[in-house]
């Protein structure tokens, strides 16, 4: 290692710096999924950390206007200490993350791409174990690193680049992320989005469950489903099941549909499918109403209101309570229905609490954030 070549450290320089800045614009694109996943890991099954979870959006700005800027930093070579301290500070802390999160089974996906680039927690971690070398190799070729603009300059492009990222900030979080990677992204299908492996005629991916026994010393054992039953762990005497460390681990990759744990119920009843074969319908989508922009919310159900009366299909979709669904109707004057959905699948369709989304036979036409929605009527 102390003889590696400039080039290589160039190489590493160039790596280390695209790939943050190439990270930090793909959250900087959608803030509010960022949020949300660090909601993930504020959570108490996770860091413990339920303080943070009202300040996540804030952190998610911040944070990810941090990552490109140490990403320019990276490329220009100015202000190396700095870089290099808070680039290993970072990345460490993260490699820890998706670790515990890969191990524990904690996390499904890190976020570190956003929508754009999903990784599973073992690729994500993987990824910042060849970030953490590459930052190595930066700390052992630093000599070699060569400011490419003078610190003038440098002091001027930092500036210019946290001013515009803030903006661009600011832009999708009062409208919506200019690019859209989600599954519910304008152009699905919906139906065809929810089909299983199955139903295609497809290789689904294959699940493994994994039982902890505890035998008469307090030894622990880690067994898979299927030898549970083979060897009949089961009629074992001494040995008896800590269900609290049972948990399930993907063992084998296969389809698995971009649309899933999505229903739409009115009145108890699901109605997904009658729902999504309607000609043209409008859903107003507001996930908590508790913490939604009211006025937004009244503006929108009044409009759509107004739409419903001349015979369109509107619908609301909330995860909020009917007594809260009941209050909101009494306030705007509204009666149109309003269905019960998951709140993290409003969140998915939507970044906008609340929004408008416009199908087409179950086509997502276009999405709406409610600083965003005209006046159809």
């Amino acid at each position: 290692m102390k003889n590696l070549t400039p080039a290589l450290t160039w190489l590493a320089r160039i790596l280390v710096g695209a790939l943050f800045i190439f990270s930090g614009l793909i959250k900087l694109n959608d803030p509010v999924g960022f949020s949300f996943k660090l909601e993930e890991y504020f959570g108490e099954d996770v860091l413990n950390l339920p303080f943070l979870a009202p300040m996540a959006l804030g952190i998610a700005v911040v944070v990810v206007i941090y990552e490109i800027v140490l990403g320019v930093l990276t490329l220009i070579g100015q202000w190396k200490r700095f870089t290099l301290i808070s680039l290993t500070g970072m990345m460490v802390f993260f490699t820890f993350l998706t670790f515990y999160s890969a191990y524990f089974n904690k996390v499904t996906d890190c976020g570190c791409f956003g929508d754009a680039i999903p990784l599973s927690p073992w690729q994500s971690f993987y990824k910042d174990v060849i970030l953490l070398a590459l930052i190595a190799m930066l700390w052992v070729g630093r000599k070699s690193l060569k400011s490419i603009t003078p610190l003038r300059a440098t002091n001027l492009i930092v500036a210019i680049t946290i001013a515009a990222s803030a903006m661009f900030a600011e832009h999708v979080l009062n409208h919506l992320p200019v690019w859209d990677f989600r599954a519910y992204k304008p152009g699905t299908e919906v139906l065809e989005s929810l089909k299983s492996a199955e139903e295609l005629g497809l290789e689904g991916p294959q699940y493994e469950t994994y039982y902890t026994m505890v035998g008469p010393d307090a030894q622990q054992k880690e067994i898979s489903g299927t030898v549970y039953i083979e060897q009949k762990w089961y009629s074992k005497e001494g040995w008896v099941m800590d269900e609290e460390a049972t948990f399930t681990k993907q063992i084998r990759d296969g389809y698995e549909p971009p649309i899933h744990d999505f229903t739409i119920e009115l009145l108890g009843q699901d109605v997904t499918d009658s729902v999504l074969q309607v000609a043209e319908q409008y859903w107003l989508v507001a996930y908590d109403f508790s913490s939604t922009d009211e006025a937004a919310l009244d503006r929108l159900a009044m409009e759509l209101q107004m739409l419903a009366d001349d015979g369109m299909s509107i619908i609301g979709m909330t995860s909020s309570s009917s007594e809260a669904i009941e209050a909101m109707q009494q306030r705007s004057g509204t009666n149109f229905p309003w269905a019960m959905i998951d709140g993290t699948a409003l969140k998915t369709i939507l970044r906008s609490n609340p929004g408008v989304t416009h199908l087409k036979n179950g086509i997502i036409v276009q999405h709406f954030h409610h600083n965003d929605f005209p006046p159809l009527h």
